[in-house]
């Protein structure tokens, strides 16, 4: 609920009811449960399909700062479309600099790897290391950092700078099909 503070008027007497919506419901929101929402998953070429898997995201958003978390499990019947992957951002990220998060795959190995969210971007793009060198990064995909399968999962944690603040009642937008930077 976070939103654009107030600008309050000289001698203007404020009331419980501004007080409620300009302090308290302030105040709350940051102490609210984290908002569930449902990522885009995006292939450069064709897009996936999580079919019986499962795609959970959720956000807390305080001011201009996002905090997200995205649980990704392959499914029997989840196809892996083609290219590189994405996956939808609940806020348009902010115009000055790219931000970096955490990732983590599990198949038949524990892989470390982060999330790269451009500026102004929609979509934050998945990447692994492809060989034993940590630093040598590759787009995630069917065959990356593994060739994915049935209860293949990843994990991403993390926290961005959107380009606006909220507006009250303002809920999360969805990215394009397509919105590759």
């Amino acid at each position: 609920m976070t939103s654009v503070p107030r600008t309050w008027a000289s001698g203007e007497v404020p009331t419980g009811d501004t007080f409620n919506t300009e302090i308290r419901d302030q105040w709350n929101s940051i102490l609210d449960a984290w908002t569930p929402y449902t990522p885009a998953w995006n292939g450069a070429t064709t897009n996936p399909v999580i079919g019986n898997g499962t795609l959970i995201g959720r956000y807390m958003k305080i001011g201009r700062t996002c905090h997200v978390r995205i649980d990704l499990t392959m499914g029997s019947s989840t196809t892996y479309g083609s290219g590189g992957w994405a996956l939808g951002l609940p806020f348009t990220s902010s115009a000055t600099g790219v931000q970096i998060g955490a990732a983590h795959a599990f198949q038949s190995q524990r892989i470390a790897g982060q999330i790269n969210i451009a500026t102004s971007a929609t979509i934050g793009q998945i990447f692994f290391p492809t060989s034993g060198l940590p630093y040598a990064m590759s787009w995630a995909s069917p065959t990356v950092p593994v060739t994915w399968a049935s209860a293949g999962k990843i994990t991403l944690g993390f926290t961005y700078e959107t380009a606006t603040l909220p507006r009250p009642g303002h809920t999360a937008p969805r990215p394009p099909a397509r919105a590759f930077v």
